[in-house]
């Protein structure tokens, strides 16, 4: 393992047992696989174990022991019989230790508490860890960012009228996956992106169907899809076509909202200054009622992971957080526009996004 490498793990593990500590607890164990990764660097079926010291184990079923392995970082691997046989294995280990666990599984955790007492249920050692970037994380995320831009480039050259939402995706997906970018797998949607025409886009989480683009369809195009394990988010709105005046004004809304939470965003200030920046110069604009959605919400391992960028958060932003900036405005049966950039928290925000957000007439 390269030095570099090797301190990125040791950082980790270090913040994730002093988050443990905060909850008298010596030992951290993971089921979620997100979790696992960001401990070990391996993504699979197993448990993950960080003890004092920084002493780190993964308990697998031999049909995964391989991969984890040749992917984990600096860890000792073990093997378990797959289900119940994996949880006989973690309480051998760490029966006399102080636990802390994201497992919020009912069974699993009665039949924990019977071989170790001091077990309890919490994932803020790992989401407080995990909530600010490292130097990795952050070149991982800007990759990923620039390929979406290369996809919403793919859009500008394939998009036209008569193509379904559906085909459009495919052309998307292909090209995302030779990139090395997956599906996200997130549990809320069937598909992997949302493309989202003509009324269809008046749905902020609208699946995608077989409906075919139309002359003076406004097009939302959100792309959240994950390399290297972290997720990077951005959406565009395009046009097809002739779109009348107050569409177009309705657009140019949505962009300056838009670009005054960007302006917002610095450490200190709260998650939900962010937000009034972008919902006041749309209830401004009388268009309040059609933002029906939160401003933002952060980005990592996970494509909704803390901090939440609400009108209801007191969370404060800190350096090297991770977030979307993304406000919209939804007209029921007719259209919606969406405009969104992944940043990294700064004193002037890394805006990871390069494609323009003048509004496209294809």
């Amino acid at each position: 393992m390269r030095k570099a490498d090797i301190f990125f793990v040791k950082h980790r593990r270090k913040n994730l047992l002093k988050f443990a500590q905060k909850l008298d607890c010596d030992t951290l164990v993971t089921f979620e696989p997100e979790n696992l990764f960001y401990l070990t660097g391996f993504w699979g079926e197993a448990i993950g174990i960080l003890e004092k010291g920084g002493n780190t184990t993964i308990i697998a079923p031999e049909l995964e022991v391989g991969r984890a392995k040749e992917e984990s970082e600096n860890c000792n691997v073990i093997t378990g019989e797959r289900g119940v046989g994996l949880i006989s294995t973690l309480v051998t280990k760490i029966n006399k230790n102080k636990v802390c666990t994201d497992c919020n599984d009912f069974s699993i955790m009665t039949s924990l508490k019977k071989s170790i007492p001091k077990i309890s249920s919490s994932t803020e050692p790992f989401y407080n860890s995990r909530i600010i970037k490292d130097e990795r994380e952050i070149k991982v995320l800007q990759k990923g960012s620039k390929i979406i831009d290369e996809l919403f480039d793919i859009c500008l050259k394939k998009m036209k009228v008569g193509q379904k939402e559906s085909e459009l995706q495919a052309i998307l997906m292909a090209f995302a996956i030779e990139q090395q970018m997956f599906d996200t797998g997130y549990k809320s949607t069937l598909n992997p992106l949302i493309i989202a025409g003509g009324p269809n886009g008046a749905l902020p989480h609208a699946q995608v169907t077989q409906r075919k683009f139309r002359k003076g369809d406004l097009v939302v195009v959100d792309l959240t899809l994950r390399y290297k394990g972290y997720v990077s988010d951005s959406t565009r709105t395009f046009a097809i076509g002739k779109i009348s005046q107050p569409t177009k004004e309705a657009y140019e809304i949505v962009k300056e909202s838009q670009n005054l939470g960007l302006k917002a965003v610095k450490p200190n200030v709260k998650c939900k200054d962010v937000d009034f920046a972008c919902r006041k110069y749309i209830e401004n604009k009388n268009y309040g009622k059609y933002f029906i959605h939160s401003t933002g919400h952060g980005i990592g391992l996970e494509v909704h992971e803390a901090p939440t960028v609400s009108f209801q958060s007191e969370t404060q932003l800190d350096k090297n957080m991770a977030i979307t900036i993304e406000p919209g405005i939804y007209i029921p049966n007719k259209f919606g526009i969406r405009i969104e950039d992944s940043l990294i928290v700064k004193q002037k925000p890394i805006v990871m996004h390069k494609f323009t957000k003048d509004l496209v007439t294809i």
